[in-house]
């Protein structure tokens, strides 16, 4: 009989798969791909449940059902025919350094913006978007946000390192500009003096798809766009696997068309956190950021 390694129908490769079963590529200068997927395994600004650090290695996984598709529906298009993608694994920084994160997100983020690459990343926990703003910035100027999530993470409190803080953060270091920013699914208590325009979850939930569209698009205007989404803008239902659920949040099916309603805005870069996946045992928090972020990719494809 013979053996695997002499089988003439039998091959395989040594390479490390990323998402949607793209190789690592662990030098992303040397790639000419559009866009870098970064992970980043970090959960320490937590204030819930921990373990999103695991969210980079569960999206990638879980992307392997999204990988065998050709044209994505409901899209017009195949990814690989606007736009080509490269994984580059996880940042690499000493574990409780979350000081020491920060400074090589940053600086990772910012040598690849100025090579040209835009960036999809997958947190960990929803501080890692600050230093991914902060390199956005030096390269764009003010910017506007599209926020999705149950909580504004407008608080003006905790330590230097906590994941209800950056949006408190980015507007007072120039990052963005709150009056075209806009913030979708909000189920927690918040003080808006910032200036945020606020899709709560009621109105979310009762407002059609084309509604809220137009809101989003008249609040950015023009202006280059930075799209983050938490997980937890999600109701419970749909995305169990998080840090600090909160019941009463968006179906997968909304967020989804939303996000395919955006063509047309300058997005200039993107995120999905929070994504804390031993606390869903079927995968189902995973595949709903997966599922987001291959349509963000759509999105931005959609541009080009």
């Amino acid at each position: 009989m013979a053996t695997l390694a002499t089988h003439p129908d039998y091959s395989l490769t040594a390479n490390a798969f990323g998402f949607l079963r793209q190789p690592l590529q662990f030098n992303p200068h040397a790639t000419d791909a559009d866009v870098i997927i970064t992970g980043v395994p970090f959960d320490m600004a937590t204030t819930g449940r921990s373990g999103s650090r695991m969210g980079p290695n569960a999206i990638r996984q879980v992307s392997t059902h999204l990988a065998w598709e050709g044209k994505r529906w409901p899209w017009s298009f195949e990814l690989k025919d606007k736009i080509s993608i490269a994984d580059c694994g996880d940042l690499v920084f000493d574990s409780g350094d979350a000081g020491q994160m920060c400074e090589r997100l940053e600086h990772h983020a910012t040598s690849l913006l100025e090579a040209g690459k835009t960036l999809l990343t997958f947190g960990g926990d929803h501080f890692v978007t600050l230093p991914l703003l902060r390199a956005h910035g030096k390269k764009f100027g003010k910017m506007a946000l599209i926020h999705f999530d149950a909580h504004t993470d407008t608080y003006d409190m905790g330590s230097q390192f906590d994941h209800g803080t950056m949006f408190y953060h980015a507007p007072n270091e120039g990052l963005i500009d709150p009056e075209h920013s806009i913030q979708i699914g909000i189920r927690t208590d918040y003080d808006n003096k910032l200036g945020f325009r606020v899709l709560d979850a009621g109105t979310t939930n009762d407002w059609s798809v084309e509604q809220i569209v137009e809101k989003i698009k008249h609040t950015v205007g023009d202006m280059p766009v930075y799209l983050t989404f938490d997980i937890d803008c999600l109701d419970p239902a749909f995305a169990p696997g998080t840090g600090t659920p909160v019941c009463g949040g968006l179906t997968s099916d909304k967020a989804l068309k939303i996000i395919r309603g955006l063509q047309g805005i300058n997005l200039i870069g993107m995120d999905v956190v929070e994504v804390a996946p031993a606390y869903d045992h079927a995968d189902m928090t995973a595949l709903a950021a997966a599922t987001i972020a291959t349509d963000l990719l759509h999105l931005f494809a959609s541009s080009k």
